[in-house]
């Protein structure tokens, strides 16, 4: 069996963009799993559906949630537990590993750190990769290059920071898809409903100013592909 891990981002933001019918449509073509945390379905529609301005993104959401488009781990009490352990190491570590003169700097919140966690169970269950889609950019740039995101802090901070470099490891391994690299499998595989030539770009333009971190000359890039 193949997984997909979603973190509340990318769900959102394809939400926001008109975008979820084409994911249906991709989970019918994937053969395998869309997974979520409870965390992430906090995020997505329990909270959002007691708030007006997001009741309706969290309804769409939730009408995909009850079709099975995406769906919680069927993990047993010993995995809830051992997923609770991960996600709280997780973030202790990921929010202790830079600090300044005054105090540490938080990275990570328990949302990212459950998904975090799901993809290492799930990893060892399936024994092969099991990505996370997640446009978070500070996730995602403290498994991919934690020296650069020190240096990103730094100056975001103004601040000098130590980092505690020997944890950098912990948040090796993971495998990471953003939305707009999600949308370029969609394109890839004719299931977008829009049919026009600028369509695509258009698409990875509005997942861009929804909220996935990317640069003009990678969206550039991936609408000549």
């Amino acid at each position: 069996m193949k997984y997909l891990i979603f973190d509340a981002g990318p769900l959102i933001n394809f939400s926001m963009n008109g975008l979820l019918d084409s994911l249906e449509r991709l989970k019918e073509n994937f053969k395998g799993e869309f997974l979520i945390t409870k965390e992430v379905k906090e995020e997505i529609i329990d909270h959002p559906k007691t708030v007006k301005r997001f009741q309706l993104g969290a309804i769409r959401l939730e009408q995909l949630f009850n079709k099975g488009v995406f769906k919680l781990a069927d993990l047993n009490t010993e995995e809830v537990d051992e997923l609770k352990r991960l996600r709280d190491t997780y973030m202790q570590q990921a929010n202790s590993m830079f600090k300044t003169k005054k105090k540490p700097v938080h990275l990570l919140d328990k949302g990212e750190c459950a998904v975090l966690a799901l993809s290492t169970i799930m990893k060892r269950k399936c024994k092969e990769d099991v990505p996370i889609v997640i446009d978070e950019r500070t996730t995602r740039i403290i498994i991919e290059n934690p020296q650069n995101l020190k240096k990103l802090m730094e100056k975001k901070l103004h601040a000098k920071i130590n980092a505690k470099t020997e944890t950098y490891d912990l948040f090796k391994g993971f495998k990471i898809i953003r939305s707009t690299e999600l949308a370029y499998i969609i394109h890839k595989k004719d299931l977008f409903k829009i049919k026009h030539p600028k369509a695509f770009e258009a698409i990875v333009y509005g997942l861009k100013f929804k909220g996935t971190s990317i640069s003009e000359k990678e969206v550039q890039a991936l609408s000549k592909m």
